[in-house]
């Protein structure tokens, strides 16, 4: 036993020791020399007692261990988070560096990381000196600097939500964003991005009236200089300046369905009869853009006055007929395929009223689209969040109150796995769809099918 203390196992002796002392006092209780089996008791009686030592020694162990790894993920995931926050401020930093180029990888650092993650309470102590970041890299930058930047003003809006400090972030860039919106010697790159800027973050952070008309009148300004002319003339610009116009009419658009009914009767009758003309423009965006507002501007009139009546249906109808089927080959066929489809759900909404659905899953959780206002606000967020839409559709306050999904839930990891499909369900899944849409087909496609 001496030597046994001294070696390195010394919790293993230990325990042999306690089992040794256990059975000695269980034979000087039950001595030997008495009644036949005595001495099996005795055996079975010590056996029990070395098991009952043992599962204690190890249950004590098993309980340990548990926090231990508890402590442990808690540990990484909080030096994860501490390494992620002394990159961003790196990244803001380097935003005021003397270098474009360094300027620029900043920002575009600092784009990925706001549409991947929720980093509000992170920003909230830091909105400031972003602002004044983003400020000089608006009025100083070159064209894809102002671009980066513009964007992660949108995102930056996002992140603080429906705030105070939302809102004093869009009181400080409002200006610069117009300024550069209306200035036909910046780059047009530039201008595309400020456009959808004053648009989303007038929509997300503005809560005065006047904010709301100033925006809605530079974004008019910019668009309808597609309009045609007074004289009947058809206005000719470049594929890049329609882009422009179709950002601003997108999110000019946006900020119409925030507006009061009251001004949504006046911008029907001044741009309902002018923007079925864009409907014959040769960029097939601005056309579709066009043709969106168009059936947005009908669901608000609609929800004002359920009689509303517009006195060219029929000869709006017959253009966006000839949309719906348009097979000119001149047209890129991904071009003709997305035009038709658009323009089939805005004439069967027109006609009947009839608004096409979609369903957006994210988490255990779906986001139902059932409305030209709907749509409009969902694709403004895709186009900027891009992949991390659902992240923040599933985590993000803002989102979750613009489109009614409540507060954002809270799930553990148990029930986030048990409602993934494996692997092996995604696959007899697939192969199911497969096949019935094999059998679908065959039917329309066989010769034999009865023909009407």
């Amino acid at each position: 036993m001496p030597k046994a203390r001294g070696r390195p196992g010394r919790n293993k002796g230990s325990l042999r020791h306690k089992l040794l002392q256990l059975k000695m006092s269980a034979k000087v209780a039950h001595p030997e020399g008495g009644r036949n089996g005595a001495k099996g008791e005795t055996q079975a009686s010590d056996d029990d007692v070395s098991s009952e030592v043992l599962s204690h020694y190890s249950s004590t162990s098993e309980t340990a261990s548990v926090p231990e790894e508890a402590v442990n993920d808690a540990i990484n995931e909080q030096m994860a988070q501490e390494e992620a926050e002394d990159k961003l401020k790196e990244c803001i930093d380097n935003t005021m560096h003397k270098s474009a180029k360094t300027r620029q990888n900043a920002l575009e650092s600092l784009k990925l990381a706001f549409s991947s993650k929720i980093l509000s309470e992170f920003l909230l102590d830091r909105r400031v000196t972003l602002t004044d970041c983003l400020e000089r890299c608006l009025k100083k930058g070159k064209s894809e600097e102002q671009a980066l930047a513009a964007v992660v003003a949108i995102l930056l809006c996002i992140q603080l939500g429906s705030s105070k400090e939302a809102e004093d972030v869009f009181q400080a860039l409002k200006s610069i964003l117009i300024n550069v919106l209306t200035d036909k010697s910046a780059s047009l790159a530039a201008r595309h991005n400020c456009a959808t800027a004053l648009g989303t973050c007038c929509y997300v952070a503005a809560n005065e009236e006047e904010d709301l008309v100033s925006c809605l009148t530079c974004l008019e300004s910019v668009f309808s200089a597609s309009y045609i002319k007074g004289d009947g003339s058809v206005p000719s610009h470049n594929s890049q300046t329609q882009i422009l116009h179709c950002n601003a009419l997108q999110s000019w658009s946006l900020l119409v369905t925030i507006c009061p009914p009251s001004k949504i009767q006046k911008f029907l009758e001044i741009h309902m009869p002018k923007l079925p003309d864009l409907l014959c423009s040769d960029n097939v965006s601005l056309r579709i853009a066009a043709g969106e507002t168009i059936a947005l501007l009908f669901e608000l009139a609609r929800r004002t006055d359920q009689d509303y009546f517009y006195e060219d249906t029929g000869q709006l109808c017959e253009k966006l007929k000839a949309l719906a089927t348009d097979g000119n080959k001149h047209r890129a066929k991904n071009d003709r395929r997305k035009q038709r489809s658009i323009f089939r759900d805005v004439l069967h909404f027109i006609e009947d009223e009839e608004c096409p659905e979609e369903t957006v899953k994210f988490g255990i959780e779906c986001l139902y689209i059932d409305s030209w206002v709907r749509r409009r606000a969902y694709d403004v967020f895709k186009d900027v969040l891009g992949s991390g839409v659902r992240h923040h559709l599933q985590h993000n306050e803002l989102l979750r109150d613009i489109f009614e999904l409540g507060s954002p839930l809270v799930l553990d990891a148990a029930a986030i796995k048990a409602n993934k499909m494996t692997r092996f369900e995604k696959h007899h899944y697939n192969s199911a769809v497969f096949k019935a849409r094999t059998k679908a087909r065959n039917k329309v496609r066989d010769k034999r099918a009865d023909v009407l």
